[in-house]
């Protein structure tokens, strides 16, 4: 057994405890090893301290001694490098196991299976290299899509972009946390051990609705992960309808419905074909030009009553408005 085995024996906790959720994935074990080694030893120093304060304060209490000043040691070099080396050293050993784990972190291994997720107000929308797809978010209290689909036991790498202000993506069983920042990418990867559903949260504030953009890992099986992924593929031969309602369920649901409720934006259903009355009090038939300006120029025509709200723009690309247009055209039968 070497010393890093023993250590973490000693210094981290193999199960949900205060501070941690369970490990399930290959990268936790390292980063509650670094916490709780920096924490014992920070609580040791603490204790240390705060009993010799507490022991010299009442051996010299002025009571005892008397207004007299006794003559004690003034310098004391043995003491002096005790309280200097130590410390040091343990800050050293401190920064090497984070510099270590730091950068096996920001090295995501050469057979990492890639994933693209993109965050948005207020939802996680996932896309798979086979053109398969997923999303994540909580509406009215209930939790909305299948989330973050994985393997066990296959390292994943999460590319992470943000359609619109700064997201965060994190993990808390997996120890991974990574920001989502608009107008580049970013990436963190991770290799799960369990099977199950673990908690996806955006830690940092996005508006209004920042807590219900909480969606989960959904970490499978190879053989049903192959079996997932197949089944979700985007059809080819699916027509323009259909393609346009899993694109809508995946990157419009969270801000429209189709059942007539209110959500962050107008409710869809029955509309494509009807009057609209805009902020400013004129009226806009809903057809395809109207949609098309809508995704693409949000705020140039706001319907009444959400003249603060102002959608992303450019959410869907040329193909991928028309197949929403004509799912939204299904609605009205």
């Amino acid at each position: 057994m070497n010393m890093y085995s023993f250590l973490s024996m000693l210094f981290q906790h193999q199960k949900e405890d205060f501070f941690f959720p369970t490990q399930a994935s290959t990268n936790a074990a390292a980063a509650d090893f670094i916490f709780y080694f920096i924490f014992y030893v920070s609580l040791f120093a603490f204790i240390a301290i705060v009993l010799a304060t507490a022991i010299f304060a009442w051996r010299y209490r002025r009571s005892k001694v008397g207004m007299t000043p006794e003559d004690s040691p003034h310098h004391s070099t043995k003491i002096e490098i005790v309280w200097s080396v130590i410390p040091s050293l343990l800050m050293v050993v401190m920064f090497w196991y984070g510099f270590e784990d730091y950068t096996a972190r920001r090295t995501p291994p050469a057979d990492s299976y890639e994933i693209q997720a993109k965050a948005s107000k207020w939802q996680w929308e996932f896309s798979y290299p086979n053109g398969a797809s997923s999303f994540g978010f909580v509406d009215a209290g209930e939790y909305q899509g299948k989330g973050l689909v994985v393997p066990i036991g296959k390292n994943v790498k999460i590319r992470l972009e943000a359609a619109d202000v700064l997201h965060s993506f994190s993990v808390p069983a997996f120890r991974v946390k990574m920001d989502a920042v608009p107008g580049r990418y970013t990436d963190v990867w991770f290799n799960a051990t369990q099977l199950g559903d673990f908690p996806i949260f955006c830690t940092e504030y996005c508006g209004t609705k920042h807590s219900r953009m909480l969606s989960y890992v959904h970490v499978v099986s190879e053989e049903d992960f192959a079996v997932w992924l197949k089944e979700n593929q985007m059809d080819p031969n699916a027509s323009p309808a259909e393609k346009g309602e899993r694109l809508f369920a995946a990157k419009c649901s969270a801000c429209h419905s189709i059942d007539g409720s209110i959500k962050v934006g107008p409710a869809l259903n029955g509309k494509y074909g009807t009057e609209e009355t805009l902020a400013d009090g004129s009226k806009v038939m809903i057809d395809d030009n109207y949609i098309l300006k809508s995704i693409t120029n949000p705020a140039a025509e706001i319907v009444a009553g959400f003249e603060g709200v102002v959608m992303q723009p450019d959410l869907l690309n040329d193909e991928e408005t028309s197949f929403v247009i004509e799912y939204l055209k299904t609605l009205n039968k």
